[in-house]
């Protein structure tokens, strides 16, 4: 076996000319990641360099088994929220226990994740709606910046939900350090301002719209500089409180250590971690990959990510995923090929040896402000907009996991997003469309009466169910049936149009069968169109096609040749809209 056939895709293709443009990718991207590294950290309840060990490895990890070109893998805002509520109820913020715990849940999920995508489960970026997911993502958010407020403004936080949090930064108000506050809120400000302003007014002094906000986005590594110069020059560090000091050096590599006590409260939120990153993952890769003309490999996104957390957790690092603010910059800056994240861990590592002593001057404030900006980002307020404009259920779907995390916590919130996609797949598919149809004028399609302008044929009634039949909807549909028999009762013959059925389960064909026999009693045969060649075989296979009153037609028109009387013809009426 040749040794090439071990080697990731995209280094077979790289060209020679892309490795300038990974470079200097690489070079503004650990230029955001060194200080959102130290901000997440702390944010997880870890010492802020772990966050600078979990953007090493796991850069090489996902590049040797991940499929995007430009996904930039590191502590990201949400799983560092999810990481720390996983961890507080084993042990204090800071201990050893907390750290050792972090180590483990980053190798479970890691475990989870390669193993995954081994057995080929891309399929799972399906599990949880889109508007749930947005909706966990701006609950977290939220918490992430109400839980920010208290080190902002310099007071203590305490509390297990955001209102609990909320009222006890205010009840400590009054005790607030001014020059923590004064540090705070204007990093806080000068942040939003580039975030809103920078861009365009780049734009207006003649760069280009890239370059604009290329620049723009490394507005919170200038101000962590200027920061940490101002601390050094103004002996800030007696005053307030800084990150103090980081070890310089690389980790201990190693394997965690599973202690049973620690490990197995971690299996749960390690696999909701799991799949959470993956999902988010997944759709920050796929928005690339489109621009770029690239195809995506969701299992290879599995196993990158299932890399990056094993390497992590090697390395003595957390949880980690893809980051969406330092995708769009790695893209911005030109990545080429995932050899931008190779680089990036090469300068990380770089970092680690020569240049920790300079982050230890930088202000807590000012950590919390680059939280609490870039969490405004994952806000999606716009989304519920959309969402609750186009489908009520997606709408209440989003707005209940959003409310359920700032007001039960991290876990609660995503059991309740889990429940309450389900819950909406189950209201959908209960509620079937059923449509009674006619055929259109000069044609064979049949549409339905209340949109269109039809014939119809006495004594004759179809009626296309647009949903599988299954033991939560059948009553429903049964209920419609005779709801239509009650309105049309010269009919005799009923054709039940099934082209939009793939399957009829156990219970629906007992009450198929029953609404057959009673039918029969009153006189009116039951005829199927339509029906897909699966459901026609299973159907082979009951007595339920031996016991039908009426015919099986290949078409609704065959169906109603075969079958209307010799009375004249009666048009409906005409609604506005398609079926």
């Amino acid at each position: 076996m040749r040794a090439s056939n071990f080697l990731p895709n995209w280094l077979k293709r790289y060209r020679a000319q892309w490795i300038g443009r990974d470079t200097v990718a690489a070079l503004v991207s650990t230029m955001m990641l060194v200080p959102q590294a130290l901000a997440y950290a702390a944010l997880a309840g870890l010492p802020p360099h772990i966050g600078l060990y979990a953007s090493v490895l796991p850069l090489v990890g996902y590049a040797l088994f991940g499929s995007s070109s430009a996904l930039s893998v590191g502590p990201v805002a949400v799983i560092a929220l999810m990481t720390a509520s996983a961890l507080s109820s084993i042990a204090a913020p800071g201990t050893a226990d907390y750290i050792t715990g972090a180590v483990i849940l980053a190798a479970l999920a890691g475990a989870f994740s390669f193993a995954m995508g081994l057995l080929r489960m891309g399929a799972l970026s399906n599990l949880l709606s889109h508007p749930v997911i947005s909706g966990f993502v701006s609950g977290a958010a939220t918490l992430i910046i109400i839980g920010q407020i208290g080190p902002l403004l310099g007071v203590p936080t305490d509390g297990d939900t955001a209102f609990l949090i909320l009222l006890h930064s205010f009840e400590e108000l009054p005790d607030s350090r001014p020059l923590t506050t004064a540090i705070g809120l204007s990093s806080l400000a000068l942040l939003l301002g580039a975030r809103l302003g920078l861009a365009p007014l780049l734009t207006r002094a003649g760069l280009s719209a890239g370059a604009a906000r290329l620049l723009a986005r490394l507005a919170p590594m200038v101000l962590v500089l200027g920061a940490i110069a101002l601390t050094y020059l103004l002996e800030w560090d007696r005053k307030i409180e800084v990150v103090g000091a980081i070890p310089s050096g690389l980790p201990e590599f190693g394997l965690p250590t599973f202690e049973w006590q620690l490990t197995f409260p971690l299996l749960l939120p390690a696999l909701i971690i799991a799949l959470l990153g993956f999902v988010e993952s997944l759709s920050i890769a796929h928005a690339i990959a489109l621009r770029r003309g690239e195809r995506l490999n969701a299992n290879a996104e599995l196993r990158g990510l299932g890399a990056a957390n094993l390497l992590s957790s090697v390395s003595g690092g957390f949880a980690v995923t893809g980051s969406f603010a330092r995708t769009a910059i790695n893209e911005e800056a030109g990545a080429k090929s995932p050899l931008s994240g190779i680089i990036a861990a090469g300068l990380m590592v770089l970092v680690l040896l020569f240049l920790t002593g300079i982050f230890e001057q930088l202000p807590l404030a000012v950590l919390a402000a680059t939280i609490i900006v870039a969490s405004i980002n994952l806000i999606d307020v716009r989304g519920f907009i959309l969402n609750w404009r186009y489908d009520r259920t997606d709408g209440l779907a989003m707005a209940g996991t959003f409310l359920g995390v700032l007001l039960f916590g991290v876990e609660a919130g995503i059991g309740i997003g889990i429940g309450l996609s389900f819950a909406t797949l189950i209201w959908r598919s209960s509620r079937p469309h059923i449509a009674v149809v006619g055929r259109l004028p000069g044609t064979e399609q049949f549409r339905n009466v209340l949109r269109h302008t039809v014939k119809t044929q006495p004594g004759l009634l179809f009626l296309r169910i647009d949903e599988s039949l299954f033991f939560s909807n059948i009553s429903a549909v049964e209920d419609r049936l005779l709801s239509e028999l009650k309105r049309h009762v010269d009919t005799r013959e009923l054709v039940l149009i099934l082209s939009s059925v793939s399957r009829i389960d156990g219970t629906a064909l007992e009450r198929l069968q029953q609404v057959n026999r009673d039918l029969g009693e009153r006189d009116i045969r039951l005829h199927l169109a339509e029906v897909k060649g699966p459901v026609l075989d299973r159907l082979s296979r009951s007595k339920f096609l031996g016991d039908l009153t009426g015919r099986i037609f290949l078409s609704s028109y065959i169906a109603e040749l075969a079958l209307r009387h010799e009375e004249p013809q009666r048009d409906s009426g005409q609604l506005p809209g398609q079926a």
